[in-house]
């Protein structure tokens, strides 16, 4: 149930993060996170909840809102 939406994050990652000519792993480094982590998440491929403080900082990095972010899954009817 929850696995499109977490794919549905990702891919809004990945779009901004490649619209600011950013690499996975400068990403990751300003977040303080691994580009193997973010790889996962942006991927859908993490199966646990990635925490709000850890998408917080990645919208921040992106320069969007969390609202910009989480959109399109929380608008996915199942």
């Amino acid at each position: 149930m929850f696995a499109s939406r977490y794919k549905k994050i990702g891919a809004k990652i990945v779009f901004y993060r490649k619209l600011k000519s950013m690499t996975q792993e400068k990403l990751a480094d300003e977040v303080g996170i691994t580009p193997q982590y973010l790889s996962r998440i942006e991927n859908g491929g993490y199966t646990k909840c990635v925490s709000l403080s850890t998408l917080m900082k990645i919208a921040k990095k992106l320069g969007i809102t969390m609202s910009e972010l989480i959109a399109a899954a929380i608008n996915t009817s199942q």
